[in-house]
């Protein structure tokens, strides 16, 4: 009785012991991890981690050091203790997509003849996007062109079918190559109910150097369709066009105030634009969003160019700011006008997503995508690498858990490059609200892997891009955070515009 009692004893302080050095793991990879997303280099937990017996947490401290003093982290493939990583996918490509890199802007009229009557309507949508002046004279190429742009659609679809997007590729096409037959389809594209057909409208205008329906749509409620009209009307109309970039300064969406901001450069009413200026970069620093930064840089640019003198006293609270880089603008913008506000910024609070330890100790968490049934249906399940980057796969899980991708769509579809999208509001330029930094690592963009959408180091904002094709320049700069283990037909079958139904993660 007393030997087995001494036995249970020992056994409860071993198995005591045991939990202790467990959570004393977790919690220095915690700090490790931490340091890291905060590009910490002055922090004790790199050093700690080296010094552990555990070849597992050397090798994370090594690695997270790496990633902090090196924004490229050069030298990857050089770290001792690092492990054999799981292989990435080996996705064979589909038949069409062969036929899709086949079409070329060099491609003979009968080539794109037969391209436009392809199986699969990406081949189909390519060959009109790449048709030229020289086929303005088939019959066939402009009369197929010309059925699609004034064809009633729907705006669902069924897998393997398109809903609008013939219609709006369809009309950019004609534009280029039959200006006439464009004029005559454009209304009708300029009233649809969906905003990306009158985006594709805003672009055949460019074409056609039509003015008044470039004016028309850079006064659209929604803010994509702003953009791309912006962005034509400067290129045909210049600063004619002011009164709607300055309207524009005013929208909600960040893709459209950066359109207007750099289509304001140059013009000659400085002083509508000071004080337009400086009442969205005061708007935007309220916003607190750190992936807001490409449009109040643009902003700040127009400050630089004609903010005067008198309007320091309104300026010198941009100085103080959240983003370092802003601050610093506007503290050399202030300088330049002969004052003097050194930048102050005081970044957010960064916090450890709860899962990135459990991920970067080996934790396997799989999320299913679901397409909505009027984008095709299907769904598509990716496995989060923690083993490469580890904080990014805890806070791209965080996002999916929360529901904040349900209902966002793809707005980026490059049938022989990328699909991108989960951002909010559709666009590039407009996605979560706090930069997720980045963990460069030693996974290659091949076909089948995931990776996170930056505009430069370190300002990911939840938006994924799946590699269609291998992107092998995609290394240096970009993050793989996930694979795709099942449903790789469903991502090749992504249009623009396709909408998540949702996001689960798997048990």
């Amino acid at each position: 009785m007393r030997a087995t009692a001494l036995f249970l004893a020992c056994v409860l302080a071993s198995s005591a012991n045991a939990q202790r050095g467990s959570t004393a793991t977790e919690q220095l990879v915690g700090r490790i991890l931490l340091a890291e997303d905060r590009r910490d280099s002055a922090g004790t937990a790199f050093e700690q981690g080296k010094k552990t017996p555990d070849k597992r947490i050397q090798y994370i401290a090594r690695r997270a050091e790496a990633r902090v003093r090196d924004p490229k982290f050069t030298k990857r493939d050089s770290i001792p203790g690092a492990p054999t990583l799981p292989a990435p996918p080996n996705y064979p490509d589909p038949a069409w997509r062969l036929r899709f890199r086949a079409i070329t802007a060099r491609s003979s009229c009968a080539e794109l003849r037969t391209a436009l009557a392809d199986s699969a309507w990406a081949v189909r949508m390519h060959a009109a996007d790449v048709v030229g002046s020289t086929c303005a004279k088939d019959s066939v190429i402009v009369g197929t062109l010309r059925a699609w742009a004034t064809a009633q659609y729907t705006t669902t679809r069924a897998r393997g079918e398109a809903s609008w997007h013939p219609a709006a590729h369809a009309i950019v096409a004609l534009a280029r190559i039959t200006p006439t037959d464009a004029r005559t389809a454009l209304p009708l594209l300029m009233t649809s109910t969906v905003p990306n057909v009158r985006a594709y409208a805003a672009r055949a205008a460019r074409f056609s150097s039509d003015t008044a329906s470039l004016q028309h749509l850079a006064g659209d409620a929604n803010d994509n369709v702003k953009e791309a009209a912006i962005d034509a009307l400067s290129s045909v109309a210049g600063h004619r066009g002011d009164d709607q970039y300055l309207a524009a300064l005013d929208a909600k969406g960040y893709q459209a105030v950066r359109a207007a901001a750099r289509a304001l450069k140059g013009s000659p009413r400085s002083g509508d634009i000071s004080l337009a200026a400086l009442h969205t970069a005061l708007r935007l620093r309220a916003d607190s969003s750190e992936t807001s930064r490409d449009a109040r840089q643009a902003v700040m640019e127009l400050l630089a160019e004609f903010a005067t003198p008198a309007q320091v006293p309104e300026l010198i609270p941009l100085a103080t700011d959240f983003d370092c880089e802003v601050a610093n603008t506007a503290s050399a913008i202030i300088k330049k006008l002969h004052a003097n506000a050194p930048p102050k910024c005081t970044p957010l609070p960064i916090t450890l997503p709860p899962d990135a330890v459990s991920l970067a100790l080996g934790r396997e968490v799989r999320i299913r995508v679901t397409m909505a049934d009027s984008s095709g249906g299907g769904s598509i399940v990716v496995r989060l690498r923690g083993d490469v980057a580890p904080i990014m796969a805890a806070r791209i899980l965080e996002l999916a858990r929360s529901g904040y991708y349900n209902g966002l769509v793809w707005q980026r579809v490059e049938p022989d490059f990328v699909v991108q999208g989960g951002g909010l509001g559709a666009n590039e330029y407009v996605g979560n609200p706090r930069f997720i930094r980045d963990e460069l690592g030693t996974v290659p963009h091949v076909r089948g892997t995931v990776g996170m959408s930056t505009r430069g180091h370190d300002t990911g904002d939840g938006q994924w891009f799946f590699n269609l094709r291998d992107n092998r320049r995609l290394d240096a700069d970009y993050t793989v955070f996930a694979d795709v283990v099942e449903g790789i037909d469903v991502v090749d079958g992504i249009l623009e515009g396709d909408v998540i139904a949702r996001m689960d993660v798997l048990p």
